[in-house]
Parts: C-alpha cells; structure tokens; sequence
C-alpha cells in the first residue's frame, strides 16, 4: 500500500535569531541568548551597554519586519500565494508561539527560510533544532517545516550584495574627492566580514569555504583584480579558545600600516543588520579606522532590497515544485 503523498506547501516561515526592542528587554533577551552556558552577569552588563547606545532597540526584528512584507508582496505579484509567518529563536514573536498560530490556521506544511545565508551549527542546524522544538511544544497540530538549505550563492544574494558594495565603494570615492585625500596603498582596499567562529566548529562545516567564494565573486565583479581580504568579527567566548582570524579591527591597522588609507567594509556574512553589524562595524571599526587615518565606508546588508527577496521567492517556488530541504545531517 503506497504511502499518501505529502500535503501542499501552503505557508513560509521566516525564521530570524531576534533581538530586544526597548531598554527592558536587553537583559532578558541576552539570557535566552546565553542560556546554559553560565556567562557572569558582568558580561551581560557590558553586552547590555552597547544595545543602550541604541535606545535598547536591535534593528532585527524591524529588518524581519520589512522583509516579511516585501516577501508578502513578492508572493501575492508573482505566486505562489502564500502566507508569510515569522518567528525568532531568542525573542518575540518566539518560534514556539509562531508555530502555535500556524496550527491554528490550519497550516499543514511550510518552507523556512533564514535570515542566515550560509552552511554552520548556529547559523543552519540549530535553526533546524530550534523548528523541533517548537513543533513539538505545540503538539500533533504543528506543521511539517522543511528548512530551505543556505542559499549565499544564489543571485539574489550575490547580486545585491554587488550592487551595494558598488555603492559604497561610489561613497568613499565621492569622501575622498572631497577630503582630497592622496593614495599611498594602491588605492580603495575591500574588507569582507562575517561573524567569527571557534576554529574547531568551523572546521566541521563549509561556512569559511562559503565565505571566500561569495567575498571573491563579489570582489571581482566590483573592483576586478583588486586585493580584498575576509576578516572576522564579533567574537565571543574563552580568550584561549582559537577562533576564525584575522580580527577585523587587527586587519584595518595592518592596513594602515602598509600605508592603505581607504577601505570599504562589505558585511558578506550577513543578511540583515543586527548589533553586531551596527555596532562592531558601524561603532568599534569605524573608531579604528578613525583612528589610524583610514577613510572607511561600509556596504549594507541585503535586507529587503528587491533583488533579493525576488531571489528568495524563487526559492519558495522551487521548493513547491521540487522540494529542497536540509539534509537530516546538515551542519552537525
């Protein structure tokens, strides 16, 4: 007796890792974050002070928020017609809850996309760890969610990401005209980042690998046979722990030394801005550029531009069609 076939895709979830939205949330959203891994509170305090210089508010959920409706308005022009949800693994509107409301619209089956573009533990399985859970705390109502796989070679990803590393790098020219700025280091440098991981949890995954084939593709497309670096940012965790390097604060005074007074710094590692571009980029790089006498401007992120939520409906509709998901041992 042959098995009855799997229900009809009929709604996409966007899954986001969220982020406080007043002064009040900070602590406790950095305790979902930090949960079970007995951080002193002192930490807390101190992560806590950079999300105060931003009135206690991570641009997350509002970049989540624009997105759900640019992919709401995708899906309606172009189909498939289906209802986009949203749900976060630290922070309302909570996965579980997403789930729950799912079931009771009568959700049968749906596709889930990151806000995570590229293959590791934190950004692919967890998330698939994270859907797991929630499915199972709302109960035999909850819908089947298949995870669409990292997608950071896709055009869409790549495509707006050139188009906004070319717009930074026209920004920079146009300050450096201004400022009349002499070359000493063979002109405009491109700094690609992504967040840094403990060198052994890399190793286990194609995250770094992704990392220098989407930074190359888009260097060359932009400034062709120029030098471009990828650097990491945004580490945490024990000081005697090897993570992924070179440091990007570490990379932009090596820069200065070597006589570079221009740069721009492309976030290649993420799809949205959330503190640690706004504030490891936009505040501390930017100190040290500043520094050392560097000209810096910085690429946005993709975000909600057209180009690429174009790009993620066509992902939905390829999942429709031919369905595509993680592997069960993806990222592990």
């Amino acid at each position: 007796m042959s098995l009855p076939p799997p229900p009809q895709v009929d709604a996409v979830l966007l899954l986001s890792f969220g982020g406080p939205e007043k002064p009040d949330d900070v602590v406790p959203f950095l305790e979902n974050v930090t949960r079970g891994r007995n951080i002193p509170r002192e930490r807390l305090e101190t992560v806590a002070a950079q999300y105060m210089r931003f009135g206690g508010r991570s641009p997350i959920n509002d970049e989540c928020r624009s997105l759900v409706r640019a992919l709401r308005d995708e899906l309606a022009r172009s189909g498939p017609p289906l209802p986009v949800y949203w749900g976060n693994r630290n922070w309302a509107p909570m996965l579980a809850d997403t789930v729950g409301e799912m079931a009771r619209d009568g959700v049968k089956r749906a596709v889930a996309i990151t806000t995570s573009a590229y293959s590791s533990y934190s950004a692919c399985r967890q998330y698939l760890e994270d859907i797991e859970r929630a499915r199972a705390a709302v109960g035999a109502s909850a819908p089947v969610i298949e995870k669409i796989p990292p997608y950071w070679n896709t055009r869409g990803f790549l495509e707006t990401m050139i188009t906004n590393t070319r717009a930074a790098l026209a920004a920079n020219d146009a300050a450096a005209f201004a400022a009349s700025r002499p070359e000493t280091g063979g002109g405009v440098r491109l700094v690609f980042t992504a967040h840094s991981l403990p060198v052994e949890m890399a190793a286990r995954c194609r995250y770094e690998d992704e990392l220098r084939k989407a930074s190359a593709i888009v260097a060359a497309r932009v400034l062709p046979g120029t030098r471009w670096k990828l650097a990491f940012q945004s580490r945490s965790g024990s000081p005697s722990q090897p993570w992924l390097e070179p440091d990007i604060d570490d990379h932009l005074r090596t820069l200065a030394a070597a006589g570079v007074s221009r740069v721009v710094i492309v976030p290649i590692g993420f799809v949205a801005d959330h503190m640690e571009v706004v504030y490891d980029l936009d505040v501390l790089a930017r100190a040290v550029c500043d520094s050392v006498g560097i000209l810096m401007t910085r690429a946005a992120c993709v975000g909600s531009a057209h180009r690429f939520v174009s790009g993620l409906r066509d992902l939905v509709a390829n999942h429709v069609e031919r369905p595509r998901a993680c592997a069960p041992d993806c990222c592990t």
